[in-house]
């Protein structure tokens, strides 16, 4: 039996606006160092073995990851599969917009320009199975989004749409998978 565990990014300037990042390269607020160090001295201080970060190439989350890593001397890598779901014409728009709320019932749409969720899953699931091989031989921290933690949380659990579209972590939330 093997474990995976999960973080996401430190809080962004649009986290703080209430608006959809997606694949948009936002920065991350004062707070974000706080709540990387915070995290990284809670892995430490909870024993958690950890063999490798992955990380998503967006800032917010290299940067979340970079420092959870020297904190904890943990090795990091970057795993461009990672990148959160990209939003199309919503990136910017208001997380509870009612267009965009709607449109998150498909899960064919590819946001005018941008990424079905379907795509997502299927590059996460991808991810996901190859971890899975190496479950038993190395454990696993991933740094990305909340739109990778709702794959994330489907991989392991049976969820209704709803429960789907409704689950997310905060920023910086330490959530732990078994294989």
């Amino acid at each position: 039996m093997g474990y995976l565990y999960f973080v996401r990014h430190g809080q962004t300037v649009w986290n703080v606006e209430n608006k959809i990042c997606g694949a948009t390269d936002i920065a991350l607020t004062d707070l974000w160092h706080q709540q990387a160090a915070e995290t990284g001295k809670q892995i430490l201080k909870m024993g958690i073995s950890v063999d490798e970060i992955l990380y998503s190439p967006l800032i917010r989350a290299a940067e979340t990851a970079r420092h959870i890593s020297e904190i904890t001397g943990v090795p990091a890598r970057e795993e461009p599969r990672l990148t959160e779901q990209n939003f199309g014409k919503y990136e910017s728009t208001p997380r509870d917009g009612k267009e965009f709320q709607k449109a998150k019932e498909s899960f064919a749409c590819r946001y005018e320009g941008g990424e079905s969720m379907l795509q997502l899953a299927q590059r996460i699931y991808n991810l996901l199975d190859e971890l899975r091989a190496e479950s038993g031989k190395k454990t696993y921290l991933l740094v990305a989004h909340n739109g990778i933690a709702r794959i994330v949380q489907s991989y392991f659990y049976e969820m209704t749409n709803e429960e789907f579209a409704g689950f997310g972590v905060k920023n910086c939330e330490i959530r732990r998978y078994t294989f």
